[in-house]
């Protein structure tokens, strides 16, 4: 039986990758985006089924996955993958502004899973695939509310993982780096204007300009789409799927080195320069 995937924020990039990986390798794929175009991808199918869906609306999500069942007959795999980003500074953000995060990035993760879990459990079997960021495995400055959303993210899924083994229902986490070519930085650019105060734009270009020299190679799309297939798949007990270098440092840094190593290690990368620091 030919098994059948839904994923979240497929207009562009990881999630638009993620899509044709999956129907390139024969599965059914339910494509939802919160205005459905069909002509973003590279080829139609009869196992492609493109659908609305606005993660910030529980509605909206139930509806999805009915419909999805309704074409496929199933839904084997769930993929959170809708997000938005911001970079900003803590004391310039708008409470609306952290809150608009915190609805997709966040919330609207808890309202898939919660929504297809019972499907799940009455058909004994299923994958929960969220997709968080490298920055729960080693958080940048200036990116702090963003972080937070994906870092709660990653605490729920393993705790989830937990809840649902017993159902036969795996709760994984794929942790992309930053991928320069995605959209994500121009999605975001209405959103963190003016939110980087004078005070902080030395700090800030110098962050930014070594981010352009990070010491591995940035994250591509194809890494990403491989990382969601493994966690799709993958029969053990796997729970986290760091993909691109960027992110695989990061994560070696967190699990594998002190603390004291991984500190100095991410302020050498990220911390302000000496002439910068406050005397």
């Amino acid at each position: 039986m030919t098994s059948t995937i839904l994923i979240t924020g497929t207009s562009s990039g990881y999630g638009k990758a993620t899509v044709e990986l999956f129907l390139d390798r024969g599965w059914n794929v339910i494509a939802t985006m919160r205005r459905p175009d069909p002509s973003v991808f590279a080829t139609s199918s009869d196992r492609l089924e493109v659908l609305p869906l606005d993660v910030t609306d529980a509605g909206s999500i139930r509806k999805a996955i009915a419909d999805g069942v309704a074409a496929f007959g199933r839904i084997d795999v769930l993929v959170n993958n809708a997000g938005i980003g911001m970079a900003s500074a803590v004391e310039a953000t708008p409470e609306a502004t952290v809150r608009e995060i915190f609805e997709t990035n966040t919330f609207g993760v808890f309202k898939a899973c919660q929504a297809i879990i019972p499907q799940m459990r009455k058909q004994g079997r299923g994958v929960i695939v969220n997709v968080t960021s490298s920055v729960t495995l080693g958080v940048m400055p200036l990116v702090a509310f963003y972080a937070a959303s994906k870092c709660a993210v990653e605490g729920f899924t393993e705790s989830l993982s937990y809840e649902l083994e017993g159902f036969n229902i795996k709760a994984r986490l794929v942790e992309p780096g930053y991928a320069p070519t995605t959209s994500f930085t121009a999605n975001g650019g209405l959103r963190m204007q003016g939110l980087i105060p004078a005070d902080y734009s030395d700090f800030a270009r110098s962050c930014f300009t070594r981010m352009g020299n990070y010491p591995t190679p940035y994250c591509t799309e194809a890494e990403v789409a491989e990382a969601v297939f493994a966690a799709a798949t993958d029969e053990g007990g796997t729970i986290r799927y760091p993909a691109g270098a960027d992110s695989k440092l990061l994560a070696d840094l967190r699990w594998t080195t002190s603390e004291d190593h991984y500190l100095a290690r991410m302020r050498e990368m990220f911390g302000p320069e000496p002439s910068l620091r406050a005397a």
